[in-house]
């Protein structure tokens, strides 16, 4: 016999649901003892501080992405322009070599 059922009678869902009950009441008053609420103030200040380090991290990573993208556009635009001259060139070179022929 079990110790639930030699307790109460037999019934040993009574005492399963008795047991809970004390069990979840003692759990309740340790959770809201002053111990735990300074260990969840605690817990959560560490939170908070851990927060506050990852938006400066993510505001620096911000950041670099912005001047690598602005870096990455002036890259563009230079190879955009040395092209648009070198087919100056090529379309200069085109003519002269055209009209040299004619002459």
């Amino acid at each position: 016999m079990s110790l639930f059922g030699g307790l109460f009678g037999g019934n040993k869902e009574l005492g399963m649901f008795l047991g809970g009950l004390l069990m979840g009441t003692a759990g309740i008053r340790i959770l809201t003892s002053d111990d735990a609420r300074k260990v969840y103030v605690e817990g959560t200040a560490a939170a908070l501080r851990g927060k506050e380090e990852v938006m400066t991290t993510a505001t620096t990573l911000r950041e670099n992405c912005e001047d690598i993208y602005a870096e990455a556009l002036e890259v563009n635009e230079k190879r955009a322009a040395k092209k648009a001259a070198k087919e100056r060139e090529e379309i200069i070179e085109d003519i002269t070599d055209d009209a040299a022929e004619k002459a």
